[in-house]
């Protein structure tokens, strides 16, 4: 279960003030929402989801969500949970290797940004640093689905996230 629950954090990560502003990835971009997701009470990363214009999320629009994680995590752990949390919320991905060039250990205070390019991209940032592209089909509503999705593990904290 904490896997899948790491899962959720391993994308994207919050500041105050980032080293890659959002806003110079995605036009016109700004704070949606923000939550912190937490396991057994103890948080695993706070989040950030940025919209063109504060606009409601819609999946037709592309949006970025921003993770600054609140522990510890090894890539391994970051990457399986992902993969679980595909195939809790449908069907697996064969995304491991890719997801293992996107994903690092994090230490508290990391940041994770991915930023939805169409349907079928994400571009995540660590820290500032541009990590890696992941395509594949429909990969934007599989992957931010973890997050804002209508299954997410914590209906309290995708409601604050999205800004309900």
């Amino acid at each position: 279960m904490l896997r899948g629950v790491l899962a959720l954090g391993f994308i994207v990560a919050a500041g105050v003030a980032s080293a890659t502003p959002v806003d110079n990835i995605l036009p016109d971009a700004e704070p949606r929402g923000q939550a912190t997701f937490r396991f057994l009470g103890l948080p695993i990363y706070h989040a950030r989801l940025f919209t063109a214009n504060a606009a409601p999320l819609s999946w037709q629009n592309d949006f970025a969500i921003e993770l600054t994680y609140k522990r510890e995590i090894a890539q391994k752990e970051l990457v399986g949970s992902t993969l679980q949390e595909f195939d809790r919320l449908g069907s697996p991905l064969p995304l491991r290797d890719n997801l293992m060039r996107c994903f690092y250990d994090v230490n508290k205070g990391d940041r994770y940004l991915a930023v939805s390019d169409g349907p079928d991209r994400i571009r995540f940032w660590r820290n500032g640093k541009r990590t890696c592209t992941l395509a594949y089909p429909d990969i934007k509503k599989r992957f931010m689905s973890i997050f804002v999705g209508d299954n997410t593990r914590s209906q309290s904290f995708t409601r604050r996230l999205v800004g309900q």
